[in-house]
């Protein structure tokens, strides 16, 4: 079963391959002619993504090279035809043990559902090793709204405190995105907030999403919420985190993303299997122990196309 998916409307990343594949494939349609791709810059975020040698990371060792096989002319700038490319997958292994059990909080029971899957070798496509994809089609984004002033930084704001050795944790994190210019979004179902928030929430392990002060404001007046102007229509406070009635005010657009623990541990966990009989989940090395700091140039990616898309969208 081969599944591909694609975000964006303009902006289009379109991409397939799991864990266990031999690599992944991504299209990236959109680009304006003559971008100047900066390779080195991209290998630069696939790097951020990359594990790291902290024992909290995961064992799996890639360098992701990223193999461009079209879209690009010889002086390194888009065609404007789709940017095709491949990243392979190098450190491939199977743990036997675990290929037919439910692994807790995974997609094991709802991809069996799903598609009938009754082997987890199968359903490599819901790993965070997809999001590699994401990171390409994110830095190359990154550089066109460069030359427009325009800057995206995540940071980790807080992680959880382990119950144990070899337990997983959730993590906190906020991300900023600066010079973007108003009237960006539209006013009911296409909010550039709405859009953010899908962006977000399809990023592996994601569990919540927040604008501004976000879940704050319902404990707050609107008095002390409202972000009131000043003369020159700057403002004087930023409590709607740079969207209003779903449209850009020209502030900086600030949000929140609430990852919850990875689920595999690295410890044993009773389990089922696809029957309904006890099983043992195996736990290994093979994951990291929180999303944090992997997903910052994740998050920034997915913010990078939703921004993108929509400035392009405005010179249909």
């Amino acid at each position: 079963m081969t599944i591909t998916d694609t975000f964006g409307i303009i902006y289009k990343l379109t991409d397939t391959g799991g864990t266990h594949d031999p690599f992944l494939e991504g299209a990236i349609e959109g680009c304006p002619k003559g971008t100047p791709i900066d390779f080195d810059f991209i290998q630069s975020e696939m790097a951020r993504r990359s594990p790291n040698r902290s024992a909290e990371s995961t064992q799996r060792r890639e360098k992701d090279p990223v193999i461009f096989l079209s879209g690009i002319d010889e002086n390194h700038k888009a065609t404007g035809e789709p940017i095709r490319f491949q990243i392979p997958n190098q450190d491939i292994q199977v743990i036997e043990d675990n290929r037919h059990v439910i692994k807790p909080s995974h997609v094991s029971y709802t991809y069996f559902k799903k598609y009938g899957n009754r082997d987890n070798e199968l359903n490599g496509r819901a790993s965070a090793r997809q999001t590699a994809c994401r990171v390409v089609a994110g830095a190359i984004a990154k550089m066109v709204l460069r030359k427009q002033g325009i800057e995206i930084a995540a940071e980790t704001v807080r992680t959880a405190t382990p119950a144990r050795e070899g337990d997983s944790v959730g993590a906190l994190v906020q991300c900023r995105i600066h010079g973007l210019p108003a009237g960006l979004g539209e006013p009911v179902y296409d909010k550039f907030s709405a859009r953010l928030a899908y962006a977000m929430m399809s990023i592996n392990a994601a569990k919540g999403f927040e604008i501004g002060k976000g879940f704050e404001a319902a404990n707050m007046c609107g008095s002390e919420y409202n972000d009131l102007q000043n003369p020159d229509f700057s403002f004087k406070t930023n409590h709607d985190g740079g969207v209003q009635g779903g449209i850009t005010n020209g502030e900086d657009v600030c949000f929140s993303v609430a990852f919850k623990p990875i689920p595999s541990v690295r410890f044993d966990q009773n389990t089922i299997d696809f029957d309904g009989n006890p099983a043992v989940y195996k736990g290994s090395n093979r994951n990291d122990l929180c999303v944090a700091p992997r997903v910052l140039p994740v998050v920034e990616a997915m913010a990078a196309m939703v921004v993108l898309d929509f400035i392009l969208l405005t010179k249909k």
